[in-house]
């Protein structure tokens, strides 16, 4: 499998392609990285240096792979956290130039927003972006569920009223939809759920909540199930797979007491997860 991903990269951590690239590697996959920023470290401690990409620098990246003849063996095209109007363009013409090289290839978006705690913490024309451009055009989505709620127009947090807004959400283009940080009151105190819906039907599972924030886990996490789900086209296998491996990643990072994941020390975890967490059918 090949996975052309257009995200972010940063020298010190672990976010973006930087979160990517490395366990999808360690489950067998080719990744072609094409960078939107190359930073020092993650916007989340306030100051970083290094540039934002212009999306013409990264459209050329993209045409020197074209030029290479590679769009016909390319399976998945991945996006991720986009910093600026102009990569859109640039993500959905090389959607559109991988699927004409290759009908059976399927791109993915994680609609990188905010979350539940902080609201939106991208420049405020990306969410509209992301719902009425971006989305549509996606096979797979992987948003948490404060991302769902703006997509739809909705405020889900029952299992009823997310499964109704992942509906919506698919009627509008994206046919597999993976919403992570499922937080519903009905659920056990300690943990959280993610929620992995295709034409096949809707899976959930619960893990225990731990006590930290890790930036670019959503990131590892995007990642991890496209590629498990583009290999075996099963959501609940997927879904398994990919609640284990990056448990196991957070569970080290908070045993560790780093701020940044423990991506490299983890990598057992993406190779042979334990499976510790039972998938439920919910339709």
């Amino acid at each position: 499998m090949k996975i052309l991903s257009i995200q972010s990269a940063v020298a010190y951590g672990h976010v973006g392609n930087s979160a990517a690239v490395f366990p999808l590697q360690r489950i067998g996959v080719e990744v072609l990285p094409v960078y939107t920023v190359n930073f020092s470290n993650h916007t989340g401690y306030g100051a970083w240096r290094g540039p934002l990409i212009a999306p013409d620098d990264v459209r050329e990246v993209i045409t020197g792979i074209e030029d290479r003849g590679v769009l016909p063996q390319i399976d998945v095209v991945l996006s991720g956290y986009q910093g600026g109007e102009g990569i859109a363009d640039v993500i959905l013409e090389a959607v559109a130039k991988v699927k004409a090289a290759n009908p059976s290839a399927i791109y993915s978006c994680d609609p990188v927003m905010g979350n539940a705690k902080s609201g939106c913490f991208v420049a405020p024309a990306i969410p509209v972006l992301l719902r009425d451009r971006v989305v549509p055009a996606a096979d797979l989505i992987t948003p948490n569920q404060f991302e769902l709620g703006f997509l739809t127009g909705t405020e889900p947090d029952t299992l009823e009223s997310t499964l109704d807004a992942v509906d919506r959400i698919r009627a509008t283009g994206p046919s597999t939809v993976l919403v992570t940080s499922v937080e519903r009151p009905d659920r056990e105190p300690g943990t959280i759920e993610m929620l992995a819906v295709d034409d096949r039907g809707a899976w959930i599972v619960q893990t225990p909540l731990l006590p930290l924030k890790a930036n670019g886990s959503g990131d590892v996490t995007a990642a991890l199930f496209t590629a498990h789900y583009r290999a075996t086209g099963d959501a609940a296998d997927a879904l398994a797979r990919t609640t284990s491996s990056v448990f196991g990643l957070l569970e080290r990072t908070h045993r560790s007491g780093e701020r940044e994941l423990q991506l490299v020390e983890s990598q057992e975890d993406y190779a042979n997860p334990a499976m510790q967490f039972s998938v439920r059918q919910v339709r």
